[in-house]
């Protein structure tokens, strides 16, 4: 409050911080709402609690602004699974393909891309690409390549990485949990692997589920 700071928190930090932000006049929500309400913010320094890319896409959308995060350390699997110059030479290597990144991403992996998505709007974009004939070039997560590859049918090749969070979901898991629930819906985000995106009722970003 004393230093007029906006404070935007990504969902999957602790909840103290969540109604932190919320108290002071901030927000919760997905990586790229964060910094679209950051961008919006009459406030010029801006607290991001969430990884380091989510502090990086704030300062792209708010590059006049000063962007604080609590710690530098906090990174994303999904990031560190990408490093830009192995990305670069693999980008070189499919030269002939739009290059369509997530927005789980560092800066450095953006600025390679034709496209940067978000997982709610990652679906009409690949469809459009497609309906253009253009072939696909995608990183990092392979599980949501896999499944937008499948909804689409567009001719992609994936980096290959994932979620080490998602990753540790398990379809014969799941369907252990739905016999002991039976009545239960199951919501799934698209990084999780195929087995558990077959199970699911609903198939969507953070946001998406919530609604």
């Amino acid at each position: 409050k004393e230093k007029d700071v906006c404070l935007i928190a990504h969902y999957y930090v602790d909840e103290r911080l969540q109604e932190l932000a919320r108290e002071t006049g901030g927000m919760v929500g997905d990586s790229l709402h964060m910094a679209e309400f950051g961008q919006k913010s009459s406030k010029e320094i801006i607290a991001v609690c969430g990884v380091r890319f989510m502090g990086e896409s704030a300062k792209i959308l708010s590059p006049k602004k000063k962007i604080l995060m609590p710690t530098l350390e906090a990174t994303c699997s999904l990031d560190l699974g990408c490093p830009t110059d192995k990305f670069k030479q693999f980008c070189d290597v499919h030269s002939n393909r739009k290059v369509v990144v997530y927005v789980n991403t560092s800066a450095e992996v953006k600025a390679c891309a034709d496209w940067t998505v978000t997982s709610r709007n990652a679906l009409p974009i690949i469809d459009h690409l497609k309906s253009r004939g253009e072939k696909i070039l995608w990183a990092p997560d392979k599980h949501l390549g896999s499944y937008l590859k499948k909804q689409t049918a567009a001719d992609m090749i994936l980096w290959d990485a994932s979620c080490v969070v998602h990753d540790e979901f398990r379809g014969h898991l799941l369907e252990d949990m739905k016999k002991k629930h039976p009545s239960s819906i199951i919501l799934a985000h698209p990084e999780s692997p195929e087995s558990v995106l077959n199970l699911a009722d609903v198939v969507g970003s953070t946001s998406s589920l919530l609604k």
